[in-house]
């Protein structure tokens, strides 16, 4: 990527953003009546999903609340489209210019600010966490490009099995339980089971310092030179792998609860897979066009499985191997078996999981150190972080699209009306990012170079 030229462009916001009418009040217009419909289409799945998810009849005032939440979400992400332009307008009349921050940062700050207090207050967080998780990405992308940085092979793998291992300590000691409370362990506790929950008793971590029973005293020492003593050694071992550690508190064996703890998560994980094929490709099969062979019966349908078994039998193995070499529990054992078991990972290699987990994990830490008086509360940080956050993923947007999530410019096209592919960006090219032929790029990888149409409710001139 080539250094930026020049600080500021000249170019108009008609010559930029809205090239078919000369009033900026019509371009923020048609974007609100293009916008309204999109976002009323998504907040109704989403709301209706979240009622089909609570497993019962919903009442009237759970209709009446949802229709409400699906209004008030509908004016929260249509503000924040409509601002962009509104602001990205005025700036430029302000100031005569466009520079490398007033085309796309500032103005989709200012947007991202007046959206977010239109919003509920508690789908706040989720809304910060969300666009956190896609702009660490299109940050890293951006430095990457300048040769800031550069990726580690399989990085999201490190940065998940930190993160997953912080989680699981926080699991151990019980905070979970009382100041950590986060739904993200009660997604845990399905796959490290409740035996591991803690706080842990005092018994269970100091362990039983009792002598050794008199029929372990009168074993005598395995003599490995016969033939006898590797038959001892190996009915030894059998009986150990038939108990499990005092420390324990799973019911059966150590490795009957590692074994089935892994192959439960296992076989879920591959139905889920399988089932989110079959809902998405729900027309094929209706009228029985499916090629399952290609779609369903192949191996990336595993990988989800794959790497929840085999996570869930690491953990377990691990902890109660460790219980069994310390001859206690601690809840520090979950770091070293959280280590181990995210190398499962590997399978489902996801940078999306990865960051969410991170950026859950930073939360619930801070959230921890704010109750403990270790770090002090920042007001207003989840609304600045969201801002922050989304004005950088419509920076990247609008200046250096290859640098931003596929799903997340398509995200932009279908709010905008059609409006990303209409934007002329020849004239950003003085900023030395290449952003015409970087937006080109895109659009032919996307399928969205058919420029014939103007984009919906255009409100043009003409």
């Amino acid at each position: 990527m080539t250094v930026q030229s020049k600080m500021v462009s000249l170019c108009t916001c008609k010559d930029f953003q809205h090239c078919w009418t000369d009033k900026c009040v019509n371009a923020t217009a048609g974007i609100i009546l293009a916008a309204t419909p999109y976002c009323l289409r998504v907040y109704t799945m989403v709301y209706a999903l979240s009622l089909v998810m609570r497993g019962k009849i919903p009442t009237l005032d759970d209709l009446k609340k949802t229709v409400r939440g699906i209004l008030q979400s509908t004016a929260f992400l249509v503000t924040n489209a409509y601002g962009f332009i509104m602001y990205n307008c005025l700036m430029r009349h302000l100031m005569g210019y466009y520079t490398t921050a007033s085309v796309a940062f500032l103005p989709c700050f200012l947007a991202s600010l007046m959206a977010i207090v239109v919003e509920r207050e508690p789908r706040r967080p989720m809304l910060a966490l969300y666009v956190a998780n896609v702009g660490t990405e299109t940050l890293w992308n951006m430095a990457e490009a300048r040769g800031w940085v550069k990726s580690i092979p399989n990085g999201q793998v490190l940065l998940f099995g930190a993160s997953i291992s912080a989680l699981l300590y926080l699991y151990k000691l019980g905070l979970h339980k009382t100041t950590c409370k986060d739904s993200l362990f009660g997604l845990l506790k399905i796959f490290v089971g409740k035996a591991e929950e803690g706080p842990a008793t005092k018994e269970s971590i100091e362990g039983n310092p009792a002598a050794p029973t008199t029929q372990q005293r009168s074993r005598p020492p395995i003599n490995f030179a016969t033939i006898n003593g590797w038959v001892q050694a190996y009915s030894r071992f059998i009986e150990k792998l038939k108990g499990k550690h005092e420390t324990c508190n799973h019911k059966e064996s150590c490795v009957h609860y590692s074994i089935m703890g892994g192959l439960k998560p296992l076989v879920g994980g591959i139905g889920v897979q399988v089932a989110l094929k079959l809902l998405l490709n729900i027309k094929k099969v209706a009228q029985n066009k499916l090629d399952w062979r290609k779609t369903v019966f192949t191996k990336k349908t595993l990988n989800l499985g794959l790497f929840l078994g085999a996570f869930s039998f690491l953990f377990k193995s691990v902890s109660c191997g460790l219980r069994h070499g310390f001859n206690r529990d601690d809840p520090r054992f979950a770091l070293p078996a959280g280590l181990i078991a995210s190398t499962s990972f590997l399978y489902y290699p996801d940078k999306t999981v990865a960051l969410y987990v991170m950026w859950k994990t930073l939360q619930i830490v801070y959230n921890l150190g704010i109750e403990k008086k270790k770090v002090p509360k920042v007001p207003g940080f989840t609304i600045m972080l969201y801002a922050f956050c989304t004005a950088v993923l419509f920076h990247a947007g609008i200046l250096e699209p290859k640098t931003l999530r596929p799903s997340y410019y398509k995200f932009l096209q279908d709010i905008s009306g059609g409006r990303f592919n209409h934007f002329n960006m020849k004239p950003l090219d003085v900023f030395g990012l290449d952003t015409a032929r970087q937006t080109e790029e895109v659009l032919i990888s996307l399928k969205l170079t058919d420029r014939s149409k103007l984009p919906m409710f255009a409100l043009a001139d003409w």
